[in-house]
């Protein structure tokens, strides 16, 4: 066999394997389906999700490449980026995301948000796993600020984040107040929810300025557009526990 024909048969099978990982994504596995996982995006529309406090979603949420891509340009209103918010509740759930962003980019998946008409904001009452990139933003020189941490609130004990530009997954995982956070299936965060040093934490943020923040035990799951950077989630999926 020589080496061009060897080099050859290398190039067909990453190509086969490419091809085999874009039929999978967005798609939940037999074992999956029977351990009650759900898909939030199927790879084409955005069913099941809307803006915060709208009832479809902005401009500047589509779909590309199998993807949910926020895209915003200097024409761009802030109806069009608001944040992505699911169109269920969760209460006790395992959520998983993979998410991609530009060089720089800044944004955040947010829980057990409310849309009551009195709120303006997601962050007013869902805490947020931050994401970021650790080279070039400027939250990554911000303890509890950077890719992974529980926003403000808890240092994730290990960045495990990629360069800005490559795939990530988070997974958030909340069972009754106990909340494990993962960052490319390492567990970079573990925590109680709703007792007193919950409530301590949040006293020593800008969060106290927001009475509901991290006091409600179900909520929409959403997606930071209001930062910046282009950025992209996939394979979104949720387990109720």
């Amino acid at each position: 066999m020589t080496k061009k024909y060897m080099l050859l048969c290398v190039l067909a099978i990453g190509i086969l394997f490419s091809k085999l990982n874009a039929q999978q994504l967005n798609t939940l596995t037999d074992q999956e389906k029977k351990d009650g996982w759900q898909l939030l995006f199927d790879g084409k529309d955005l069913k099941g999700w809307h803006s915060f406090q709208e009832d479809s979603a902005g401009k500047s949420w589509q779909v590309q490449d199998g993807a949910i891509a926020l895209i915003k340009t200097n024409k761009s209103k802030p109806a069009d980026y608001r944040d992505l918010v699911t169109d269920k509740e969760y209460d006790n759930f395992d959520f998983k995301v993979e998410w991609q962003e530009t060089p720089g980019g800044n944004s955040g998946v947010m829980f057990y948000v409310n849309e009551a008409p009195k709120y303006h904001d997601t962050y007013e009452t869902g805490p947020e796993m931050q994401i970021t990139d650790l080279y070039v933003d400027g939250d990554s020189r911000i303890n509890k600020c950077r890719a992974g941490d529980l926003y403000d609130l808890i240092a994730a004990d290990t960045e495990w984040v990629t360069v800005g530009g490559n795939w990530n997954l988070y997974e958030i995982k909340c069972q009754n107040g106990h909340l494990q956070m993962f960052q490319n299936n390492h567990k970079i965060i573990d925590a109680n929810m709703w007792d007193d040093n919950w409530r301590k934490m949040i006293a020593a943020t800008k969060f106290t300025a927001w009475p509901d923040f991290g006091t409600f035990k179900k909520g929409h799951i959403s997606f930071q557009g209001t930062e910046y950077g282009k950025l992209q989630f996939r394979n979104i999926k949720i387990k109720q526990l």
